[in-house]
């Protein structure tokens, strides 16, 4: 008899679908409550809830293009090949709870939140801004975070020494 692991790739799915849930009530929130281009702050010159559009790529490229549409469906089709082959390996690796596969996890729901906005809506609502010192990161959202933690556990994940 052969003894298989129990499977907890359905974890990995309800930790994306609560991400996209947050995403979505967050992004929702901020677009009833924040007129466009207003802002929240929330601990002041560092941190405010803003309301902008992106329809662009991460930190907005592409989103001054003279073909908005070319760009808003190549990010899609990109968008959505990269979820596809991340839900493949979710389902290969789903198995086992790893540092890789609750990255994998993340990075799955930050680009399905992501993609939704941009079929739905056109562009991503982007809220978050961070001003360190002088310096100021371009806003971003939940799933961008998502995506940004899943890529660095990844990284990290293989840089820390593997059992044999």
């Amino acid at each position: 008899m052969k003894f298989t692991a129990p499977r907890r790739l359905h974890w990995l799915l309800i930790l994306s679908a609560v991400i996209i849930l947050f995403d979505r009530l967050t992004k929702t929130w901020v677009t009833i409550r924040i007129p466009y281009g207003g802002a929240i702050p929330v601990i002041p010159h560092v941190l405010r809830i803003t309301h902008w559009n992106n329809e662009g790529a991460a930190f907005s490229l592409f989103a001054n293009t003279a073909s908005p549409n070319v760009v808003r469906w190549g990010l899609i089709c990109f968008s959505s090949l990269a979820a596809i082959l991340v839900l493949f390996l979710m389902v290969r690796l789903g198995d086992r709870f790893t540092m890789t596969t609750f990255a994998l996890a993340l990075i799955f729901a930050g680009a399905l939140g992501n993609i939704h906005d941009r079929i739905a809506y056109g562009s991503v609502v982007d809220f978050i801004e961070v001003h360190i010192f002088s310096y100021h990161w371009p806003d971003f959202n939940i799933a961008d975070s998502s995506v940004v933690i899943g890529a660095c556990l990844l990284l990290l994940d293989t840089m820390l020494p593997k059992k044999l």
